[in-house]
C-alpha cells in the first residue's frame, strides 16, 4: 500500500484538505494507493510558492540546471525498480514494460541535460554601431498534467524539458497513478533546489483548478476531451498550452505484403500494453488481396498472447487500468457487432476479479463504425477490407484525430504517397514502433498541438526575446 504525500513550496505533506483518493489494483481490485486531493485553494498556494522561486531558478546558469537534471536522472535510476513496481500495481502494465518506461524516462532526462546548455539564440546584423540578438528565456511557472498509461516516460520528458530550460513546475500525475508520480517527485526533489518542483495530487477537479490557475504554460498528455477542457480553462489566464491528446491511429496493409508478417506488426501495435498506448494501432485497413490470410494470422497471434497479472514475468497482456475503462472498450465492441461486425476472437468479459480483457480481433467492420472512428484504447483490432491503396489512404486520413499512422507496403511510391498525404504528426513505414532518437512531431486536429518530444520540446518551454542595444548619443561602444 502506497501512502502518497504532496510537495508544495518545498514542504512534503502539505495540503490535502479535500480528502483522499484511492487507487485499486486492476488485477484483483485490492487497495494499492491512497493520495490526498488538492483543493483549488491549495493549487493557488502552490502557484504562489512557485512564483517565489521562479526568478532564482531562471537565473541559474544553464550548466548548473543541466547538472541538476543529471542528478535527477541518477536518482530516478536508483528508484527504477520501485517506480516500475508502482506502475504495474496501479495500472497493470507488465513489469518488463514498466521497467522499459522508466529506462526511457531516464534516457530522456540525460538527453535534455546534454542538449539544453548548448541551446542559444542568434545574433542579428543591423546597425554596426548597435548590438542585436535573440535569446530564449524561461516562461516561468509550468503546470504539467500527465497520464497513467506510461507515467514515468511521459513525465520525465515534460518535467525534464521544463526544468532544464529554467522553469519551475507544478506536476499533477494522473489520479490513476499517483504513487508513481510521488516516487518520481521524491527522486527529482532530492536533486533540485527546494520549491522548484511541486507535486499536487487529485482527480479532475484538481486538474481543472491547475489548468485555470495563473501559470505560464500548461502541458498535458491524455485524452482529447480533457485536453480541450484544459485549453478552454487556460484561455482565461493566457497560458500557453501544449497538448498531446488521444488518437485513433490507422494501420494500412498494402497488397503484396507478407500477411503473416503484417499480422505480427498489427498485433504488436494493437495489443502492446493492452492497447493503452497513445500511438496504438486502433483501426486496420487491409487490401482485399491479402485480407483473409492477414486476419487468420492476426487471430492466431491474439490467441497466443499470455494474459495475466503484470507482475508475472510471463504476462504479455495485462489488465486494463480499471473496470470503468473495460466497460467502455467492451461497449464499443458490442456496438460494432450490433452493426454487423464479427468478432473473430476475444470480445467477451472474463469471469473473475480485475479488469482483464482479451486480445480481440473484429472483422467485417466499416469505416463509419464508432469502433473504427473513435479512440478505443484497449486490446482491440478492428479490420476494414479495402480494394485499393488509394481507398486505404482516404479512410486513414478521414479522422478527427491526427497523431500517427503506419503503412506496410513493398512499394516505395506508396510509401512516398503515404508520408506526404496522411495528415498526422508521425508516419511509420513497415514498422509500427521505432524511429530515431530525438524525433519530434506536431500532432494535428483533435490529437493536440505543439511539440511533445525531442529537442523542439525545449523550445516550447521558452520564450524568445529580441534585444537591441545602442550606445548613448549615437556613439560607438
Amino acid at each position: 500500500m502506497y501512502t502518497v504525500a504532496q510537495l508544495i513550496g518545498g514542504v512534503w505533506g502539505a495540503g490535502g484538505e479535500a480528502g483522499e483518493l484511492v487507487v485499486h489494483d486492476p488485477v484483483d481490485g485490492s487497495r494499492v494507493t491512497s493520495a490526498p486531493v488538492a483543493t483549488a485553494d491549495e493549487v493557488g498556494k502552490a502557484v504562489a510558492a512557485a512564483r517565489g522561486v521562479a526568478a532564482e531558478w531562471a537565473a541559474t546558469a544553464p550548466a548548473e540546471r543541466a547538472a541538476a537534471l543529471h542528478r535527477a536522472a541518477d536518482a530516478v535510476a536508483e528508484a527504477a525498480d520501485d517506480l516500475a513496481r508502482a506502475t504495474t500495481a496501479e495500472m497493470g502494465k507488465p513489469l518488463a514494460d514498466a521497467r522499459g518506461g522508466v529506462e526511457a524516462g531516464i534516457a530522456t532526462l540525460r538527453q535534455y541535460a546534454e542538449l539544453a546548455p548548448a541551446r542559444g539564440g542568434r545574433t542579428l546584423h543591423g546597425d554596426p554601431a548597435a548590438i542585436d540578438f535573440m535569446t530564449p528565456q524561461p516562461r516561468g511557472v509550468v503546470a504539467v498534467i500527465t497520464p497513467w498509461n506510461d507515467p514515468v516516460a511521459v513525465s520525465c520528458g515534460l518535467l525534464g524539458a521544463a526544468l532544464v530550460t529554467g522553469n519551475v513546475v507544478l506536476h499533477k500525475p494522473s489520479e490513476r497513478a499517483p504513487a508513481t508520480g510521488w516516487l518520481l517527485a521524491r527522486a527529482f526533489d532530492a536533486a533540485l533546489p527546494a520549491g522548484v518542483l511541486s507535486l499536487l495530487t487529485g482527480g479532475p477537479e484538481t486538474g481543472a483548478a491547475l489548468a485555470a490557475a495563473e501559470v505560464d504554460v500548461v502541458a498535458h498528455v491524455g485524452s482529447t476531451p480533457t485536453g480541450r477542457a484544459i485549453a478552454a480553462a487556460a484561455a482565461g489566464s493566457g497560458a500557453k498550452v501544449l497538448l498531446e491528446n488521444g488518437g485513433s491511429d490507422p494501420l494500412v496493409v498494402d497488397a503484396g505484403v507478407d500477411p503473416v508478417w503484417a499480422a505480427g506488426q498489427a498485433a504488436q501495435g494493437a495489443f502492446a500494453n493492452a492497447g493503452q498506448i497513445c500511438v496504438a494501432v486502433e483501426r486496420i485497413y487491409v487490401h482485399r488481396d491479402v485480407a483473409e490470410d492477414f486476419v487468420d494470422a492476426l487471430v492466431e497471434r491474439a490467441r497466443a498472447l499470455r494474459s495475466g497479472p503484470g507482475r508475472d514475468p510471463d504476462t504479455e497482456l495485462g489488465p486494463l487500468v480499471d473496470r470503468r475503462h473495460r466497460d467502455q472498450v467492451h461497449g464499443q465492441v458490442t456496438a460494432a457487432v450490433a452493426e454487423g461486425a464479427r468478432v473473430r476472437t476475444g470480445g467477451t468479459l472474463p469471469d473473475g476479479p480485475g479488469s482483464f480483457y482479451p486480445a480481440t480481433v473484429v472483422d467485417d467492420c466499416r469505416h463509419d463504425m464508432a469502433l473504427v472512428r473513435e479512440e478505443t484504447f484497449g486490446p482491440v483490432a478492428p479490420v476494414v477490407v479495402v480494394d485499393s491503396f488509394s481507398e486505404a489512404l482516404r479512410c486513414a486520413a478521414d479522422s478527427p484525430y491526427g497523431l500517427a499512422a503506419t503503412v506496410l507496403t513493398g512499394s516505395m511510391s506508396h510509401a512516398q504517397r503515404a508520408w506526404r498525404e496522411l495528415p498526422v504528426g508521425t508516419v511509420k513505414v513497415n514498422s509500427v514502433f521505432g524511429g530515431a532518437p530525438a524525433g519530434a512531431a506536431h500532432p494535428r486536429r483533435g490529437s493536440g498541438q505543439g511539440f511533445g518530444y525531442g529537442p523542439e520540446l525545449l523550445d516550447e518551454f521558452t520564450a524568445t526575446k529580441a534585444v537591441h542595444i545602442e550606445a548613448p548619443g549615437g556613439r560607438h561602444w
